[in-house]
């Protein structure tokens, strides 16, 4: 099989500094909501296609809304994101669908921290430009229609962002 790329690496592109900024400036509770719903609309649609019969990526997201609605604790929501990584690894063979269960575990994993709402634009990104556009495209085509979505991620973000968030995620960026 060819190689291919993972994720987006390329932090200094437009709508991936624009996410950090506006990650920067909201609570992780309305980034685990903006990641996970995003998710869940875009990207499982791509993983369940390929797996119809795996719900970890479901389940990832579905323990990620209850924990946000305070109806399990950390641990468990936990066990179920590292299902969907589980999940990720597992689909080795079909780049679009390992990227969005990727994209899936991190979004979910946004209720650990709001760094990993990140994760969604980098995995996410690619994986709708590899379900889009096959494996046999450049990667600057890749890239480029990854970044497109990453625009459309930030524009649902920037939908539901809190003016003057009181109590914004602490980040520190390590790229």
């Amino acid at each position: 099989m060819k190689k291919y790329r993972k994720m987006l690496s390329d932090w200094q592109t437009e709508p991936i500094m624009g996410l950090m900024s506006v990650i920067e400036t909201q609570s992780k509770k309305t980034l685990a909501n903006w990641a996970v719903g995003y998710a869940e609309a875009n990207l499982l649609p791509i993983y369940a296609r390929h797996y119809p019969e795996d719900q970890r990526p479901q389940l990832a997201l579905d323990y990620a809304r209850l924990w946000l609605r305070k109806e399990v604790k950390l641990p468990e929501a936990r066990q179920r994101i590292l299902d969907c990584h589980e999940a990720a690894k597992e689909a080795e063979e079909n780049p679009a669908a390992q990227a969005a269960a990727r994209a899936i575990g991190q979004a979910a994993s946004s209720i650990h921290s709001g760094m990993h709402s990140l994760g969604l634009a980098l995995y996410g990104g690619l994986a709708m430009a590899y379900d889009q556009l096959g494996m046999d495209v450049p990667w600057a085509e890749h890239e480029a229609f990854a970044l497109k979505e990453c625009e459309k991620m930030l524009a649902a973000l920037q939908a539901v962002a809190i003016p003057d968030e009181p109590n914004p995620v602490r980040v520190k960026w390590f790229c």
